[in-house]
């Protein structure tokens, strides 16, 4: 598969960094800011790419800081993320989004979600972490039913950005090296996942790949700074979220266990939930819908 046909945008912000920003579909749509995973990219897109348009969507994906093209932001907090957005929206001629973010993402979408109540039209937070150590998901709990690469991660994280690094750095060796011999079990052995998400994982294959290889060409330090940022005050309060909310997660899923989204649908009692009895990459079928929804179809 060679990338969808895109426009690409460059945004500096207001401390001196650059944004690199991926735009699909219609440019005169309702603009949705997309948010990606851990680790992840602007180059992410949909198996049928013009999904967007007939949806009537102008979708903008970007570099998370420390990512692809953008910018790395060391030290970064989750609500940092809210500054960038801004800074895209207003260099794009954008005022008023949807918002979506998928697992690694779903922090990030939801502290726009929060913090920018008069711009956000509505928010899809798929396979979110939740903050890490509140009451009830305390270490433990937390980590408890994550496949065992996770976990060493995120004890990596605990102990600091060196520990963090070390392992990111061996991760991105071996999904890079796994793509590159066509391997659909791109991630390491002590991925363990649901054989929904095998099966996904060999479907969209080239796609993934495609994506992957963007976001760590420069290296792990996106990734480093992400799980250090998920491990540590997220800088706002999702029970504070009052914008339409939609939050869909797996029972199966061993990268963010589905204690994570039961722990978020309990801070959101209004939001729309979905849960299915998959894993992390979720049922192609959905997608259709999630897209209606982000363009202010369905139920709110």
């Amino acid at each position: 598969m060679t990338t969808p046909e895109h426009i690409e945008h460059r945004v500096r912000t207001s401390d001196g960094r650059v944004l690199a920003v991926a735009e699909w579909g219609d440019p005169g749509g309702i603009p949705l800011i997309s948010i990606h995973g851990t680790p992840g990219g602007r180059i992410a897109y949909w198996v049928d790419p013009t999904i967007y348009a007939r949806h009537g969507l102008r979708r903008l994906t970007f570099d998370r800081p420390g990512y692809g093209e953008s910018t790395r932001n060391p030290g970064r907090m989750v609500a940092d993320v809210v500054a960038d957005v801004v800074a895209i929206a207003d260099a794009l001629g954008v005022h008023r989004f949807a918002v979506t973010g998928g697992s690694g993402g779903g922090p990030h979408a939801l502290a726009c979600a929060a913090m920018l109540p008069d711009r956000v039209l509505r928010c899809l937070a798929a396979v979110s972490i939740a903050p890490y150590g509140p009451d009830g998901l305390e270490h433990d709990a937390w980590l408890a039913g994550m496949a065992d690469g996770n976990v060493v991660e995120f004890e990596a994280a605990l102990a600091g950005e060196d520990a963090m690094r070390v392992v990111a750095e061996r991760e991105r060796e071996t999904v890079l090296e796994r793509l590159d011999s066509g391997r659909s079990d791109f991630l390491g052995d002590s991925y363990e996942m649901a054989e929904s998400d095998k099966a996904q994982m060999a479907k969209h294959l080239t796609r993934m790949a495609d994506h992957l290889r963007n976001c760590l060409a420069p290296g792990v330090d996106g990734w480093v700074d992400d799980n250090l940022a998920f491990t540590k005050p997220w800088g706002f309060d999702v029970s504070s979220i009052h914008v339409p909310m939609y939050i869909s997660y797996g029972r199966e899923d061993t990268l963010v266990p589905a204690a994570h989204g039961d722990w978020l649908v309990a801070q959101l009692p209004g939001a729309r939930v979905v849960i299915d009895d998959g894993g992390h990459l979720g049922d192609d079928a959905t997608v259709e819908g999630e897209m209606a929804w982000l363009a202010g179809g369905g139920d709110e």
